[in-house]
């Protein structure tokens, strides 16, 4: 890893700076005091840089008792109510984000402004090593987050804040949060605490752990689709014919297979701990932590021809699951500089050790190794006349390999490293953003396979990429709470190593994937116009927005089988994205204690290739509708989400049926409605209807959880 230490080295010069501010003794320690995860009045973007960032219209920020209501097992399934965002809902224990139509390479999933340095990008099989309760705020960003997060983020970001390295000191020297949930639908058990502590007047322990488990998720209606029901219909007809009485019957019983979802079950666990020196001359902390989970991976059911085939891909008895371990260390430190130009500099390094093997039964199939590193280094401006940003440098490492029959990307090195710049200027009611981003990759791999044949030739590939993107934004303050604004951005990606390199077998997906060496970077031209604020007690954000594709990078099946196993080709075409997505509240009624509430949230979005077929995937059209009311320390809320029919599809993709959800909710805040403390109890799909996310790559044998009855308590003090 000696990549990784130059790196870490580079991302270091701001420590003895911060060394030398602890060695004074005169100064104020109210200003160390913490307040715990209070909601706020607007989205301020925290994942580092600058407030309201208007570049990023399309934010929103998870927090308090609706982040504890919507706690699953993985980042995507919970955060499915906010705007724009859907989930790959690949398994219960395999869940990412879909932002705005993008996923995969094109959404970064961060702790605390760095990637979370695992392979959930190579693939929807695998899990984010991330467990949302440990969060204390998750931030959403739609939009061009390339600009300050990397090629990755050039269809947003999902960054989640916890407590690992205390950012504060516990105001009466200590603080306790807990929580746990229950849920019906997989028999969930979870629970989650977190401690920190002040062992003088300027440092932070910190302590925390989790742990969940589930069974096989109760599913609404079939366990398969329409499609698969009557390809196994079929499939039983012909084993009988053939006089496989068993194998017809087991077809049948396939075909009629509802309520459980087999091989769904999970068990994760985390630990960690960290340490903290924060006074007024800024702060340095570094923290350990352990991520462990062992998850089932539903399989895809045969069809008639692939039962019939001589020479097929031969697995392992039994059904496919996933363990996954990954050790994980953090450095963060900022310098309070105060006064001149630079207002702060802040520092981030994270490294990983991740390991997640693939079984197939009780066999071993494939293990992946993945060590990484990332960096930042920011120089964040004064505000002066109303003109601030920041200046800053990113860094990333990552060496992967994998061992194994399946291993279908080759062992590869990834070096990138970028230098970004986002400066604001303030005239009056006029806003003015600029942000520019270059960035160097580099993939290389010694083990390429040219060719699709076993005996085809295999050789180095060493692939370096330039990328140069930016944006600007002119916005405009109508009153003193509504702002319209519009932006422009050119964002620039290079190709993955999965993208370019992918040549085999993975069972966990039941496909062969292969990747395009001679991969060009991925361009886009965006745009977007929006409107958010407040008119009397109306509270609103919504967004029109277009991103325009040159050599965009997609997967699709080729026809074509290999070992019984379907081709799906990456390949580079023109694409289109256009959609609109917005959320509105308003306060209904108010009178004495008794507060009633409305939201609506909508979202749509419309992809497109070049030659006017469907981009694989795409979420349909999507609205909810909630009701809230409140009195004293009770609330509660009620919703309905309707998701429309999705016919614009791939040609190897099916159609995904509409579906209606109604969720309710109950919250009780024991000590007062001002306190974190909380208990809530929540239903979701409560009529238990058959429901499945097109974006998912699993959808026609992965449906959405049936009806689901829940109790979330937090404890904090």
């Amino acid at each position: 890893m000696t990549r990784a230490a130059l790196l870490l080295a580079s991302t270091m010069f701001a420590l003895p700076a911060l060394a030398q501010t602890a060695e004074h003794e005169d100064r104020d320690r109210g200003s160390t005091s913490v307040v715990h995860a209070q909601d706020d009045e607007g989205i301020v973007v925290t994942a580092p840089y600058v407030a309201d960032l208007d570049l990023l219209a399309g934010s929103s920020v998870v927090t308090g008792d609706e982040l504890v209501r919507d706690i699953r097992g993985q980042i995507g399934d919970s955060l499915t109510r906010v705007p724009g965002v859907s989930a790959t809902s690949f398994a219960a224990g395999a869940s990412r984000p879909v932002l705005r139509g993008f996923q995969g390479e094109r959404v970064r999933v961060l702790s605390d402004g760095l990637g979370t340095l695992d392979v959930s990008n190579t693939s929807t099989d695998h899990a984010v090593s991330i467990d949302p309760l440990t969060a204390e705020r998750i931030e959403v960003l739609r939009g061009p987050a390339v600009l300050l997060f990397g090629s990755q983020a050039i269809g947003g970001a999902v960054n989640v804040l916890d407590r690992r390295i205390p950012r504060a000191v516990p105001e009466n020297g200590f603080h306790v949060d807990a929580v746990g949930t229950y849920g019906s639908a997989a028999d969930e058990r979870s629970g989650g605490a977190a401690v920190d502590v002040a062992l003088s007047s300027q440092i932070v322990l910190h302590v925390d752990g989790t742990y969940r488990k589930t069974d096989d998720v109760r599913v609404g209606g079939f366990v398969l689709s329409p499609n698969l029901r009557a390809e196994q219909l079929h499939r039983a007809g012909h084993e009988l014919e053939e006089g496989h009485a068993d194998e017809a019957a087991e077809a049948v019983e396939l075909a009629n297979l509802r309520g459980r979802l087999p091989n769904s079950g999970t068990r994760t666990y985390t630990a960690g701990a960290g340490v903290a020196l924060i006074n007024e001359g800024g702060s340095l902390g570094f923290s350990v932590g352990y991520y462990d989970t062992n998850y089932g991976i539903p399989t895809r059911p045969p069809a008639a021809h692939a039962e019939a085939e001589e020479g097929g891909h031969e697995h392992g008895e039994g059904p496919v699951t996933i363990g996954l371990k990954q050790w994980r260390a953090d450095l963060r430190g900022e310098v309070n500089v105060e006064g001149g130009f630079l207002d702060k500099i802040r520092m981030r390094a994270g490294f990983s050790d991740y390991q997640h093997t693939e079984f197939e039964g009780d066999e071993v199939g494939t293990v992946f190794f993945s060590q990484g590193i990332e960096g930042r280094l920011e120089l964040v401006q004064a505000d002066r006349n109303g003109w601030r940003g920041v200046t800053g440098f990113q860094g990333f490492t990552r060496e992967f390999s994998a061992v194994g029959a399946e291993a279908f990307v080759p062992p590869n090195v990834t070096d990138q490293y970028g230098i970004f710049t986002l400066q604001e200027v303030k005239l009056g009611s006029l806003g003015l953003e600029g942000a520019l981003r270059y960035e160097r990759t580099n993939v290389s791999s010694n083990s390429v396979k040219f060719g699709l044949d076993e005996d085809s030739p295999v050789g180095r590939v060493d692939r370096n990429f330039d990328a140069f993107s930016g944006a600007v934004g002119l916005s405009y303050e109508v009153g003193p709470r509504v702002k319209i604004g519009v932006n422009a951005s050119r964002a620039v990606r290079a190709p993955s190593a999965e993208e370019l390199f992918s040549n085999g077998p993975h069972v966990a997906t039941s496909a062969y994937e292969v990747g395009d060496p001679a991969f060009r970077t991925e361009k886009s031209w965006g745009g977007e116009v929006y409107a958010r604020g407040a008119i009397g007690s109306v509270k609103f954000q919504v967004a029109g927005y277009a991103n325009w594709f040159t050599d965009y990078i997609y997967e699709t099946e080729t026809g074509l089988e290999i070992d019984g196993l379907p081709v799906f080709q990456y390949r580079q075409a023109d694409a289109r994205y256009i959609g609109v997505e917005g959320e509105v509240s308003a306060t209904l009624l108010h009178k004495g204690g008794f507060t009633l509430g409305g939201n609506i949230v909508a979202d749509y979005v419309r992809a497109t290739l070049g030659d006017g077929s469907a981009v694989p995937r795409i979420p349909p059209f999507r609205i909810l509708a909630g009701l809230d009311a409140s009195q004293g320390d009770f609330g509660g809320r009620v919703e309905v989400e309707h998701v429309t029919r999705q016919s614009q599809v791939a040609a190897f993709e099916t159609e995904t049926p509409a579906f209606t959800l109604v969720n309710a909710s109950l919250t009780w805040h024991p000590f007062g409605e001002k306190r974190e403390t909380a208990l809530i109890l929540s239903a979701n799909n409560l009529f238990d209807v058959e429901a499945r996310r097109h974006a998912s790559f699993t959808k026609d044998f992965v449906p959405l959880t049936g009806r689901d009855i829940r109790v979330a308590a937090r404890i904090s003090f």
